[in-house]
């Protein structure tokens, strides 16, 4: 059942979709952390519709995000579509794993990456005119992260940015827009991919989808813009805090399911 159509259910669909898509273009990433909480805490969605109407949503909002940063020159287009290609076999694999596997010990294990990550973030600042080197072992390492980006969403439902922007920053040697741009880029055919499913699902709701879509539209050029206007060091602390926020998150979650449940 989806919500009833109300103004507050308006209201909340756009608020929602307006910080999502700055958020998006400032940091690179869907917006997914953002949308899902929101749509559970405001709308009542249950989490399988707020994930598929999030995934909807993130389609235009990564488009406009890339087309901001292209303007730039900041998209790296081949190596985005070996990331593209590596996700969609990893999701398959995350898929088959999740009934095998602890959430509780991958949220743990998730929250320990990030840790790394943050960290990371403070000790290497590449410079704005460092690119992706294309090589064939680079290319491969590209894949692998893919494959591994696409696990882990189908595991623990993490969206490809939060893992792909520090990544390409810190082995593949991306400065932060390049990052940014490239990851967006990424998202798209495996948003597109994935709601396609969830629509035979009926795990998506349209209305929902467009009206957080469009907000977020008209937020993320903005967002994308800040992001150069940034200093690199700074960029990387305005994204440590962002992990910060995604770690808590999922640390949340990993202690609420260890909790016994009632007989």
């Amino acid at each position: 059942m989806f919500p009833p159509r109300t103004p507050a259910f308006i209201i909340t669909c756009i608020a929602t979709g307006l910080l999502a898509g700055l958020l998006s273009g400032l940091f690179g990433v869907g917006g997914g952390t953002v949308i899902v909480p929101l749509l559970v805490m405001f709308l009542k969605f249950d989490q399988r519709l707020a994930a598929g109407t999030s995934l909807a949503a993130i389609v235009p909002t990564a488009t406009v995000g890339v087309i901001s940063y292209a303007l730039h020159g900041s998209v790296a287009w081949i190596p985005a579509i070996i990331l593209a290609v590596g996700a969609v076999v990893g999701a398959q694999i995350g898929t088959w794993l999740l009934p095998r596997i602890s959430q509780t010990a991958l949220r743990w294990g998730f929250v320990a990456f990030i840790v790394v990550v943050i960290v990371s973030l403070f000790i290497v600042v590449p410079s704005r005119s460092s690119e992706i080197e294309l090589t064939f072992w680079s290319s491969v390492a590209l894949v692998v992260v893919g494959v591994f980006t696409g696990i882990m969403a189908g595991l623990i439902g993490v969206g490809g940015g939060v893992i792909v922007v520090p990544i390409l920053m810190l082995l593949f040697g991306a400065n932060d827009l390049q990052a940014k741009g490239t990851s967006l880029l990424f998202m798209i055919p495996t948003a597109v991919s994935g709601t396609v499913g969830n629509l035979r699902r009926k795990n998506v709701d349209l209305l929902a989808a467009a009206l957080v879509g469009v907000a977020a539209c008209t937020t993320t050029a903005v967002g994308a813009w800040l992001a150069t206007l940034l200093d690199p060091f700074v960029g990387n602390i305005l994204f440590a805090a962002f992990l910060v926020f995604i770690g808590t998150q999922m640390a949340i979650k990993a202690i609420r399911g260890r909790k016994p449940r009632a007989v």
